[in-house]
C-alpha cells in the first residue's frame, strides 16, 4: 500500500504563501516529528533527508489567491495540488488536520497528526523548510518587516512595520492586522 502524508504551513501568517508538501516515504527515517518541534537547524537537517528518501511534492497558494478565495480555501488547494503533482498515486493520504482536499484519493483527516504519523510528519518538516526559506528571500527585499525572523507572522516587530510603512504584495489584504 502507498501511503502519503501531506500537511502545510503558513496559514496563520500576514505575509507570504500557504504552502502544502505531500511526502510518500521510500524507507523510515527516525526523529520524524511536528516541525514546530525541531529546531531550525534539525529541521534543516531532516529535510534534507527526507528529500534524499521520499517521493515529494510542494504546492504554494499566493497571498492574493489567499485573499480572493480565502485562508481555508487556499490551504485545501495547496493540498490538493501536492498530492495531485506527485508522480505515483497513493492509495491512501493521511492529511494534517479536520480537513481533506477533494482528490479522487482516500484521504484521511487526523487531528495532530504531524505527531502521530511519520509521512505527515515529514510534510510537515519539508514544508515549513520550504517556506521559510521563500520568506528569508523575501526578507533580503524588505528587511523593514524581519521576514527572516517572524516568517510573515504577525509578530510585536512585525506589526509595528505595517504601522510605519504599510504593506507589500505579499501581505494578506484579508488579515485583520495588516490594513491598519
Amino acid at each position: 500500500m502507498i501511503i502519503a502524508g501531506v500537511d502545510e504551513v503558513g496559514r496563520g501568517a500576514l505575509a507570504g504563501p500557504v504552502t502544502a508538501a505531500a511526502v510518500i516515504l521510500k524507507n523510515p527515517i527516525l526523529e520524524l516529528k511536528d516541525s514546530k518541534e525541531i529546531s531550525p537547524s534539525k529541521r534543516q537537517i531532516l529535510s534534507e533527508i527526507i528529500k534524499e528518501q521520499s517521493i515529494y511534492t510542494f504546492a504554494s497558494i499566493s497571498n492574493d489567491k489567499i485573499d480572493e478565495i480565502n485562508i481555508h480555501q487556499a490551504t485545501l488547494l495547496a493540498m490538493q495540488e501536492a498530492i495531485m503533482n506527485l508522480p505515483i498515486t497513493p492509495d491512501l493520504v493521511y492529511v494534517d488536520g479536520k480537513f481533506t482536499p477533494n482528490v479522487g484519493v482516500n484521504c484521511k483527516a487526523v487531528i495532530g497528526g504531524d505527531k502521530l504519523i511519520s509521512e505527515i510528519s515529514a510534510a510537515s518538516i519539508i514544508a515549513k523548510v520550504h517556506r521559510d526559506d521563500f520568506m528569508k528571500k523575501l526578507d533580503k527585499k524588505y528587511p523593514i518587516y524581519d521576514f527572516a525572523k517572524n516568517k510573515g507572522y504577525g509578530t510585536a516587530h512585525h506589526l509595528a512595520a505595517l504601522r510605519k510603512s504599510g504593506y507589500t504584495c505579499f501581505h494578506r489584504q484579508s488579515f485583520k492586522g495588516v490594513i491598519v
